[in-house]
């Protein structure tokens, strides 16, 4: 008999505030913003073990025979991108290495200094790495890349909050990303504007105890030391195993949605 994942009962759903109202995450200072992105120079194993992979229409969003994915992580996205040509771009060592194992053409470089030839890519994909990047010098080294009629589509994978009363609570406690509300819109400068987008709503099996690989995946968690890492864990199991009556090897449903947006350059 296959086991069904278990259903949160209401009277543990717990009180919080509402999620957030944000579009996007916030960082004091550019700094700040920098050395939360920088968590990401190891950990590319557990990343690539934990984290989903991306609805399969994402690589229909914008053709082409060549393609660039810019932070681009372990290739979660880049693998799945039906192009001719397909190379990859990650500030991270880590990530770059576990791209090179894959055989992908990639190489260390970021969205605001691509290391392309002007004109030389027909598509540009960024996936869950825009709000690392200053959007303004972004979106003019994508205009200097792309070649007349390129697109450049930026997408996100996040928890779907909104799905169930418990997940929120999960989120804040992984400190996992309920960084954005449901209808935001990314920063974009010109020359682009936003020319559609698409949202999708899926969910990720998972045992329960692969709740803290999941946490551990979070810039939030690599950033942090033993003592915050210390307190996360024993947050999460007693959220999972008292709060929500989890049992060990049981498997969870974690909802989450896609958003998509397709950037065209203005007319003329």
């Amino acid at each position: 008999m296959t086991q069904q994942p278990p259903q949160p009962s209401p009277e543990h759903y717990p009180s919080y505030r509402p999620p957030s109202r944000k579009q996007g995450p916030k960082f004091a200072t550019a700094q700040h913003k920098a050395a939360a992105a920088q968590a990401f120079h190891h950990g590319a194993e557990l990343y690539d073990e934990i984290r989903p992979s991306y609805p399969e229409f994402i690589g229909q969003l914008a053709p082409g025979l060549v393609a660039v994915d810019i932070g681009a992580g372990t290739g979660k996205l880049t693998l799945s991108l039906p192009h001719s040509v397909v190379v990859a771009c990650d500030p991270s060592p880590d990530m770059v290495r576990v791209l090179k194992a894959r055989g992908i053409p990639c190489w260390r470089g970021t969205g605001e200094e691509l290391a392309l030839a002007n004109a030389s890519v027909d598509a540009a994909f960024c996936a869950q790495a825009w709000h690392w990047m200053d959007a303004k010098a972004a979106c003019e080294e994508l205009d200097r890349v792309l070649a007349p009629g390129g697109k450049a589509v930026l997408v996100w994978n996040t928890i779907d909050v909104h799905a169930d009363p418990w997940v929120l609570r999960l989120t804040r406690i992984m400190h996992s990303g309920d960084i954005q509300r449901p209808d935001f819109k990314p920063e974009v400068h010109a020359p682009f504007h936003l020319a559609e987008e698409y949202h999708d709503y899926w969910s990720q099996t998972l045992h329960v105890e692969q709740l803290h690989t999941l946490m551990h995946s979070r810039s939030y968690w690599l950033r942090a030391n033993d003592t915050t890492r210390e307190r996360m864990t024993g947050n999460l199991n007693w959220y999972l195993y008292e709060h929500m009556g989890f049992q060990p090897g049981m498997k969870v449903e974690i909802p989450y949605r896609t958003d998509a947006f397709v950037l065209s350059r203005y007319a003329g």
